[in-house]
C-alpha cells in the first residue's frame, strides 16, 4: 500500500486541489459540492473545450493502483464523479458515473489524448447512489473498473495514455457540467502497487 486515507479531518499530506470548489469539508469523508458550469472535455463532436473541473490530486510516477468509493445524489444531467489521472489538460482519463435522464445514468469514462476526448459508456437502468472505482496504471496503459458494491468489479475498457512525464497526477474529481450543481462523498482513496485484477 503507498498510501489510504479516508480524508476524516483534513487534506491529506502530498495532496493538492485543481480548480477547487466553492464549497467542500473533510468530516468523516470528503464532502464535495459542485460548481456549476465545470468539465473536463477536449474538442472531439461537440468542439469546445473544459478543462475547470474540481479533482484533488498528488503526482505519482510508475506503475500503480488506485480505488475510491463514492456516494452521490444527483441532481442535474451531466453530473459526475470519480477518479482522474491527468498529464495536461490535454492528456488525462476519468472514470465516473454520469446522469442522463431521470432513469437512466451511464457508467463510462473519457480517455483523451493530444487534445482530443473520447467517451465510452454503458447504460444502467437506474440511478445509482453510490459507487466503487479502480483505475491500475501498468506503463502508459491504464485498466478501467468499477464495482456496484466493492466486490463485483466490471471490466469499462483498456486504454493508453500518451506520456508527456514521467509523472503523472492522480486523484478524485466532480463536476456539473450545466448550471446546477451537486453534493458527493468520497469515504476514501487507497493508492497501492499496480493490480490488474484476474480476468482482466
Amino acid at each position: 500500500m503507498i498510501m489510504k486515507t479516508d480524508f476524516a479531518d483534513t487534506l491529506p499530506d502530498g495532496f493538492f486541489w485543481l480548480n477547487p470548489p466553492s464549497s467542500f469539508s473533510f468530516d468523516g469523508g470528503l464532502h464535495l459540492t459542485t460548481d456549476p458550469n465545470t468539465d473536463f472535455w477536449q474538442r472531439t463532436h461537440y468542439g469546445f473545450r473544459n478543462d475547470n473541473g474540481h479533482a484533488l490530486l498528488t503526482q505519482l510516477e510508475g506503475d500503480f493502483a488506485l480505488q475510491t468509493h463514492v456516494r452521490f445524489q444527483y441532481e442535474n444531467r451531466f453530473d459526475q464523479c470519480g477518479l482522474l489521472l491527468r498529464l495536461d489538460a490535454k492528456n488525462w482519463i476519468k472514470l465516473s458515473t454520469e446522469l442522463e435522464t431521470p432513469d437512466l445514468s451511464m457508467l463510462g469514462s473519457v480517455v483523451t489524448n493530444l487534445g482530443y476526448s473520447d467517451w465510452a459508456t454503458t447504460e444502467l437502468d437506474y440511478i445509482p447512489r453510490e459507487m466503487w472505482y479502480h483505475i491500475s496504471k501498468q506503463g502508459a496503459d491504464v485498466l478501467l473498473q468499477a464495482s456496484p458494491d466493492g466486490r463485483s468489479w466490471r471490466q469499462l475498457r483498456i486504454a493508453h495514455i500518451h506520456p508527456t512525464s514521467t509523472v503523472i497526477q492522480a486523484g478524485i474529481y466532480a463536476c456539473t457540467p450545466t448550471d446546477g450543481r451537486f453534493t458527493c462523498t468520497f469515504t476514501g482513496l487507497e493508492i497501492s502497487e499496480n493490480l490488474w485484477f484476474p480476468g482482466a
